[in-house]
């Protein structure tokens, strides 16, 4: 066994601090969303709910960091959570559609979001099987196929969500892992080309996604109806200025930039926090980066190397990727804001997979008895 060290402090503080950052903003903006909808009883209905899933969250973040992170080397919990992860995948279409899509498990008041789970899923299984399957990683047959068919599982069942944004993110996700592993690059660019390839087919035979590309490429053109939501988040970030307005005193919060505690919430950040408070949250995430692919990199072994880079790169896309759609830089996806946007599942799972980070921090650069990591070479 590796030496183990303390946990990362670092990394842990960055994550809390984001996470209760943003049960701060879900307050400011669903405030007057929970008067609205309480008939003026109460404005804390969402802040109550984001933060005691997020002390949830911090607490299974620590137990877990103190989980030695080869549990998840084990086979049973590698295919049970693949399975488990599928299941609940496929009981989302029992229940009905919310805003055209089939996304939640509803029970008993509470929702669940099945695909923030395969955000760990996909990591841990390409983690383990990339390296019992070490020797053969350049093999279509042994390792090829069989990692892109848990892809094309759990990426298909997310896809048929209608939940475009998360299955970019484990399309991201596996290309990380899979190039880490040394996969060979003409293999690594031929998935990316079929990547590419069905990116462009889900938008082209999709007419609300051609919609939303149309209005990305102009969206004051079509400010009233499919770019509303962009314009009005342009807005809220222009009107922030430097310094913003402070908090809680935005106004396109007030009912005119739709869910603005979800996936929209970097523009409430923007507006009343101005850009020192925007580039702050990107600096965090660029903080939580360092940290992350530090104890990936510095794993004393090939297991703990692929898991943290899958888990990583899992919530620095979905943090990039949401800002950008916010700033208009890419086309209207519905992906929340790691740590910040509104929702339970969302920062408990990405809170757990923090967790697993820390975990695999612990024995980052030691050297007793350590392992020799045979990472196979670039074939080109």
């Amino acid at each position: 066994m590796a030496q183990e060290r303390n946990i990362d402090w670092l990394m842990f503080g960055i994550a809390a601090m984001l996470a209760l950052f943003g049960a701060m903003m879900v307050y400011s903006a669903s405030a007057m969303f929970s008067l609205k909808e309480t008939d003026s009883v109460s404005q804390n209905t969402y802040f109550y709910k984001q933060i005691g899933f997020t002390l949830i969250g911090l607490i299974a973040m620590y137990i877990v960091s103190r989980i030695d992170y080869h549990f998840f080397e084990k086979s049973w919990v590698v295919y049970g959570g693949v399975a488990v992860t599928c299941i609940l995948l496929l009981a989302v279409f029992g229940f009905p559609e919310i805003n055209g899509a089939r996304r939640w498990i509803r029970l008993a008041g509470f929702s669940f979001q099945p695909s923030e789970l395969a955000k760990l899923a996909l990591p841990i299984f390409l983690a383990y099987y990339l390296t019992k399957k070490e020797d053969v990683v350049g093999s279509i047959r042994e390792t090829v196929l069989p990692c892109l068919l848990s892809l094309g599982l759990l990426g298909g069942l997310v896809f048929l969500e209608k939940d475009l944004g998360t299955t970019i993110v484990l399309c991201a996700i596996f290309s990380a892992v899979y190039f880490a592993a040394g996969a060979r690059l003409v293999h690594i660019g031929a998935v990316a080309a079929v990547m590419v390839v069905g990116g462009t087919l889900a938008i082209l035979l999709a007419p609300f996604r051609m919609q939303r590309m149309m209005a990305f490429m102009d969206p004051f053109k079509y400010a009233d109806d499919e770019a509303y939501q962009v314009v009005q988040s342009l807005y809220a970030i222009g009107s922030g200025g430097v310094l913003g307005e402070g908090f809680a005193k935005g106004h396109q919060k007030l009912f005119y930039l739709p869910y603005p505690y979800s996936d929209f919430i970097f523009s409430v950040v923007g507006e009343e926090l101005g850009l020192v408070g925007t580039l702050a949250v990107v600096i965090a995430f660029g903080l939580l980066l360092w940290r992350g692919a530090r104890a990936a990199v510095m794993a004393p072994d090939r297991f703990g190397m692929l898991l943290g880079i899958g888990i990583i790169t899992g919530i620095i896309v979905q943090a990039l990727f949401n800002i950008s759609v916010v700033i208009s830089i890419l086309p209207a996806k519905g992906i929340p804001l790691p740590f910040i946007s509104y929702g339970g599942s969302s920062v408990v799972v990405t809170l757990i997979g923090v967790g697993i980070l820390l975990s695999i921090s612990r024995f980052a650069g030691a050297v007793e008895d350590r392992p020799e990591r045979r990472v196979a070479k670039r074939r080109r």
